[in-house]
């Protein structure tokens, strides 16, 4: 009788990348860990090996991606940050102690919603990928209405402002303009949403304009991105671009569990 391989669903290989993610484990590691888990239930089941989970990783399609829980229309932040890969070079330099030349980085982008708390979209690019052309992508992904667009000012500019005015009506967009930012030249009759944020701040000042505007939630995308690297990390292992968007996407099904499973709220105290 011919040996068959064992198949194994996407749920399992997705399981068993989300225990690696959690854990930070290698991939051997984690085929070791599930063999454990499994003996100590007492159950017969057969698991993935390491080969077998870097395979199944390139273009995984998770189960559940999204779990948004509010109706509210989505008030949307996006950021983005540098992740370092564990490859080669940086095998060598801990293992022999030799000092590598050039380390290499993904650049991670996450969108998060300020009223669920939930990322509702992510990417992962080069480095070199500019912040405003992954926007449409990200974009892509969200099934609600966004009400308003928070970003800093590497998102300034007509292309990412039109794509969010063609794709949600009405949209509030807030992004400052660089401090050498002129109105255009129909602002005096028909001020464009930037034209105005300029006359603002040159008439009142950037700190009023934030305050105004409520840009100071923005922040929060940033302490995202800490929550990310803190719980996470801020290395991927995987090799293989596709397999670390992947692992990219496993750590922001883990952080959305994480949240829909309880948020710390907070309350002002008068002494």
């Amino acid at each position: 009788m011919a040996w068959t391989a064992a198949k194994f669903s996407e749920l399992a290989i997705e399981t068993c990348l989300q225990i690696r993610v959690v854990f930070g484990l290698a991939l051997r590691q984690t085929q070791g860990f599930v063999r454990s888990v499994f003996h100590l239930m007492e159950l017969v089941l057969p698991v993935p090996d390491f080969s077998t989970l870097s395979r199944r990783a390139d273009g995984l399609k998770l189960s559940n991606p999204k779990l948004r829980t509010n109706s509210e229309r989505i008030a949307l932040v996006i950021d983005s940050t540098g992740v370092k890969i564990f490859g080669t070079g940086e095998w060598q330099e801990t293992k022999h102690g030799t000092r590598i030349k050039r380390r290499t980085w993904r650049k991670l982008h996450l969108g998060l919603d300020l009223n669920t708390g939930e990322i509702v979209c992510s990417g992962l690019t080069e480095d070199t990928a500019a912040d405003p052309t992954v926007v449409p992508d990200l974009l892509d992904q969200i099934g609600d209405t966004v009400a308003t667009f928070l970003g800093d000012g590497a998102y300034d500019g007509t292309p990412v402002r039109q794509e969010l005015a063609d794709r949600f009506e009405g949209i509030e967009v807030i992004i400052p303009p660089p401090k050498t930012a002129i109105p255009g030249p129909q602002a005096a009759t028909a001020p464009t949403a930037r034209d105005r944020d300029i006359l603002a701040i040159q008439k009142n000042g950037r700190m009023s304009w934030q305050k105004q505007t409520g840009y100071g939630r923005r922040s929060r995308g940033e302490t995202l991105m800490g929550r990310f690297k803190q719980v996470i990390g801020t290395t991927h292992r995987s090799r293989k671009l596709n397999n670390q968007r992947t692992e990219a996407k496993l750590g922001v099904a883990v952080l959305n569990t994480m949240t829909t499973l309880g948020r710390a709220t907070f309350e002002k105290i008068y002494a």
